[in-house]
């Protein structure tokens, strides 16, 4: 129903007009509409800024904001861009000044900032606590504004001129990315990378027919700046040739060991816009819920210093990357981002693809540069044309100075110097002007130089803006300025998709086995104290391959056959066994087996003291007793049947100051073999050694000398094959500066006499030599290292028992059997 319009009432100075409701919310709402959509959301396509933003690097250019010049307070800022030009609420100026500031959101900020300007999880200080002046891209984003490069219009009430667009000396939309939401559309555009931006954008200068898998060839993907990983890209082609995709960002995580006995993930770079807090978060309800296994703990360690660190504890038995996978499914370490590439382009929105991206501002930088130049050529030839007036004027000075002195008023003087030596009305308001003292010798000089170099310039801005050609070419030159200036590395790596772990092979119902494997395996343990495990997948025990080129630490003092979740024992020199799981030990391939890759078994068993040091591995439910000897020389067989369901416990009460210097599992028919400081080798048959209950003391092994104590101790198998090394040395000789003399005999060269006799001589003392400084018992071939766990040199076997050995050219810290042997 309508009612007649414009109808008078009948209160005086009163008028009410009756309009259509429908009509009337209908056009508010188009203008309400247009006016968020072209004032307030949608970023330009040229500049890739909205209003306010281009605001406030324009109205920070206006109070002189630069770089090189202090911070100014943020409130200041803010109250001179709502006072000038931007007629809305402090909060909204503020929050777009805020995120111009934020690395973690711009991938080339464009506001230095100083002060708490926020972080992914906290939102910035007031603005009356933080600072701010313009970072070096904005100078280069307002550069030239006073050479007439844009447009400007007048500011809300039209008492001030403001920029219709910025100049934009780089791609700020498709580096920087947007974010809005306007009336019936939204835009969401991702970062990129300056240098590869800019390669697209020069190479499109180059071949304006190129087509998007050529740009694509400089722009892969987008370049978040928070890092991180995009998975799968056939989302990011479709936006970069529609305008429209999504893709997958992951966090960079790596499996470190976080302890000696744990593994974590450690988080280094998250998703675009997902800060550490919502992970922890997301985290803890996982586990809550059930959703997470595996998972023991999270903390965020996260300094100035190391920068982002999230640190995620694994539990024992747990597979890491299986877990890391439900991680990306169940929280925000893997995240979606939608593209919508829309912006203002012509004064309404498009949605636009990479290539119409880079033409709209191509083709903004082509019309800057061509309005800069003419702008110029238009200023050199004004003051050309004052220098040759000056010059005419300094030719004839003495009579320039009669025609003003004889004129009444500065009018007939200008019109008297107009007519006498033929000038302009501007080149003789100039000389009415300059003063006396300009027009010297000197001066004339000047002048004359000034006037060459404003026509080669002039010529070269004639030149220059006549061939289109030439202009692209300057347009791609100061593109590669600023990407020479303001380019960085890239940051994201852009990897195709990949099946889950957790999920390959199972259905979306299943709960996925998180836990490792219970396999078969060998534990390795060197002579340098490092731990490795050594999977069978097929469920054999196969013999280990030594690997072709040695390595550091490759030098092998004990192993045990077992299972990935099976426990064993560490033999300690204080007479201990501790119990430890294979678990989380580093796993190496039996074709290439290398001991460096290991971990410290003192720092994964967790031992205490600092001079307690494991000296074997053994199995927890041996069918054959432990053999044990220490270094005063006391033997000791611990029976297979005494072996507790304990973390840890003794298996010898040892007197005081001694300590066990060997340990393995000693068959009847196997051999036990000391070696002493004085050079002397015991041999018996370990039958001679009654096995004995934990709690006992072992009994006499050998009969040591005065002085002398025992240096090796190990158990033997099989004694024909078996070798004896030894190395000589002084005890006054200053550790690691002499290396010795060695030699490699057979076993066999040596009797066998009976338990607790002194044995016979393996090593001869030359002068200037009192003892054995090493010693070692083992099949053959035998492997020396240093201290540093570095491959040694010794001599080839085949030494008599007695003989005095030969010098090392190195010193050696430590002697064991060869991987595979």
């Amino acid at each position: 129903m309508t009612t007649p319009a414009n109808r008078i009432s009948d209160e005086p100075h009163e008028r009410i007009d009756d309009v259509d409701l429908a009509s009337e919310m209908e056009g508010s709402f188009l203008e309400y509409a247009y006016s968020v959509i072209y004032s307030r959301a949608l970023p330009d396509a040229r500049d890739g800024l909205k209003p306010v933003q281009r605001r406030i690097l324009f109205q920070m250019t206006e109070m002189g904001l630069r770089p090189d010049r202090g911070h100014v307070k943020s409130a200041r800022v803010v109250g001179d861009v709502m006072g000038k030009l931007h007629p809305h609420g402090d909060a909204s100026i503020y929050d777009a000044m805020v995120r111009l500031n934020q690395p973690f959101i711009m991938r080339v900020p464009l506001i230095d900032g100083h002060g708490n300007f926020g972080s992914l999880d906290d939102g910035p200080a007031a603005p009356r606590y933080t600072e701010a002046r313009l970072a070096a891209a904005a100078i280069a984003m307002t550069a030239d504004l006073d050479e007439d490069v844009v447009d400007f219009v007048p500011n809300y009430d039209n008492q001030i001129m403001q920029p219709e667009v910025l100049p934009a000396a780089f791609p700020n939309l498709l580096v920087n990315g947007a974010t809005g939401i306007a009336v019936g559309m939204a835009t969401n555009m991702v970062p990129h990378n300056l240098i590869e931006v800019v390669g697209a954008a020069r190479h499109l200068l180059e071949n304006p027919d190129a087509t998007l898998d050529d740009l694509m060839a400089f722009v892969p993907g987008p370049d978040l700046p928070t890092g991180g990983t995009i998975v799968g890209l056939s989302g990011v082609r479709d936006a970069y040739e529609s305008g429209r995709g999504s893709f997958k960002t992951r966090a960079r995580v790596s499996i470190e060991p976080i302890t000696a006995r744990k593994m974590g993930l450690i988080i280094t770079e998250l998703p675009y816009m997902v800060g550490a807090e919502k992970v922890i978060e997301k985290i803890k309800d996982g586990v809550g819920s059930k959703k997470l296994n595996g998972i023991s703990d999270v903390a965020d360690l996260t300094d100035r210093k190391r920068g982002m660190r999230l640190v995620i504890g694994i539990k024992t038995g747990f597979n890491p990357e299986a877990v890391l996978e439900q991680l990306y499914k169940h929280t925000p370490l893997e995240d979606q981002f939608n593209i919508n590439n829309v912006a203002l382009v012509d004064g309404g929105p498009r949605t636009l693809g990479l290539r119409e991206l880079l033409r709209v501002y191509v083709d903004h930088r082509i019309a800057v540069t061509t309005r800069r130049s003419a702008y110029r050529l238009a200023r050199r030839r004004e003051r050309l044309h004052l220098v040759e007036g000056l010059l005419i004027a300094i030719v004839d000075i003495d009579e320039v100075i009669q025609v003003i002195r004889t004129s009444d008023d500065s009018e007939q003087a200008r019109a008297r110097l107009i007519d006498v030596f033929d000038l302009s009305h501007v080149q003789s308001e100039y000389i009415l002007e300059l003063r006396l003292r300009r027009l010297t010798r000197f001066s004339r000089i000047e002048l004359e130089a000034e006037r060459d170099q404003l026509a080669a310039e002039i010529a070269e801005l004639e030149k220059l803006l006549a061939d289109p050609a030439l202009v692209r070419a300057l347009v791609s030159r100061e593109l590669d300025e600023a990407a020479e200036k303001f380019g960085t590395p890239r940051r994201t790596l852009l990897t195709e998709a990949r099946a889950s772990i957790a999920t390959s092979g199972r259905s979306k119902a299943a709960t996925p086995n998180l836990e490792i494997a219970d396999v078969p395996c060998r534990v390795i343990l060197s002579t340098t104290g490092r731990l490795v495990r050594v999977d069978y997948v097929d469920g054999e025990i196969h013999p280990i391959i030594a690997p072709a080129r040695r390595s550091k630490h490759d030098a092998v003092l004990s192993e045990v056959v077992t299972t990935s979740r099976s426990d064993i024992g560490a033999v300690t020199n204080r007479g201990r066994v501790v119990r430890l799981s294979p678990v989380d030990l580093p796993v190496v391939p039996d074709n290439s087996v290398q001991l460096a890759a290991g971990r410290k078994a003192a720092d994964y068993i967790g031992l205490d003291a600092k001079k307690e040091r494991v000296l074997a591995l053994v199995a927890l439910e041996p069918d054959m007793p432990l053999a044990l000897g220490t270094r005063d020389g006391i033997v000791k067989r611990v029976s297979p049947f005494d072996i507790p369901n304990k973390p840890e416990f003794d298996i010898i009460s040892l007197k005081d100051g001694d300590e066990v210097v060997g340990a393995a599992i000693a068959s009847d028919d196997a051999e036990l073999v000391f070696v002493t400081s004085d050079a002397q080798l015991l041999r018996f048959a370990a039958s001679a050694v009654r096995p004995q209950g934990r709690s006992a003391g072992g009994m006499a092994g050998i009969r040591l000398s005065a002085g002398a104590s025992v240096i090796s101790f190990s158990v033997v198998e099989d004694a024909d094959s078996a070798v004896v090394v030894t190395v000589s040395g002084s005890s006054a000789t200053i550790a690691e500066t002499d290396p010795g003399r060695a030699k490699v005999s057979a076993l066999s060269e040596f009797p066998a006499k009976g338990r607790s006799t002194g044995g016979v001589r393996a090593h001869s003392l030359l002068k200037g030599e009192d003892c054995l400084m090493l010693a070692w018992v083992g099949p053959q071939p035998a492997m020396a290292s240093g201290s540093d766990g570095s491959t040694r040199t010794l001599p080839e076997p085949g030494a008599k028992r007695d003989a005095s050995g030969t010098p090392l050219p190195g010193v050696l810290g430590s002697i064991g059997r060869s991987i595979g042997s």
